[in-house]
């Protein structure tokens, strides 16, 4: 039982911790203060949701019909595309981190931005639905379950930690050229993911 959720817990966080679209959104949502814990729930339920359909079989079914992943693919690239122009006119304007203001993403528009990093992201499928569920599933009837209970809790630590731990950058981002660099990042990462989804 112990080696099941440990597994589960190492693989989990092996495949969630990576500087992606959706941990950079996280990130930039954790360093502004705004709407953090629907964020975080949201992805940490969205990959909660997925491993445990991995484990239940969905898995298979993804790779027996394969034009699933090739329109999330496609559907991926082109909103990645767009969060990166996005992101590079955040950093041709200057701007600086300001908690208490009232201005920014309404709960709403931040909520549909996640679930489409989360769901038109065809490696979320791939890593939780795919590797986590086959995985999970070589530990007989009660092993999996255990193992994806580890994957499960490894999201969750890992988001909150994301989310909230971002605060502790706050201070830097109070002068225009930190928000400047992290959104040229931001763009570079979104640009260079929608080329690898449409390379791929």
């Amino acid at each position: 039982m112990t080696t099941d959720l440990c597994a589960g817990l190492i693989s989990g966080a092996a495949l969630i911790i990576a500087i992606g679209a959706q941990n950079s959104f996280v990130l930039r949502q954790g360093i502004r203060r705004e709407h953090v814990l629907p964020i975080i729930l949201v992805c940490a339920s969205a990959d909660a949701i997925l491993i445990a359909a991995g484990i239940a079989g969905l898995g298979a079914l993804i790779q027996s019909v394969p034009i699933v992943l090739v329109v999330a693919r496609y559907g991926g690239a082109a909103f990645l595309f767009s969060y990166g122009l996005l992101a590079t006119k955040r950093a041709l304007q200057p701007h600086q981190l300001i908690v208490n203001s009232d201005i920014g993403t309404s709960l709403g528009a931040a909520m549909a931005t996640c679930l489409a990093f989360t769901f038109l992201n065809p490696h979320v499928y791939l890593d939780t639905v795919v590797l986590l569920g086959s995985l999970a599933n070589q530990r007989g009837d009660e092993g999996r379950w255990i193992f994806g209970g580890g994957a499960m809790v490894a999201s969750f630590v890992w988001f909150f930690t994301l989310g909230y731990g971002a605060r502790l950058l706050a201070p830097l981002f109070s002068r225009p050229i930190a928000w400047r660099v992290l959104d040229s990042l931001i763009a570079m990462i979104m640009f260079g993911l929608a080329t690898a989804l449409l390379l791929g």
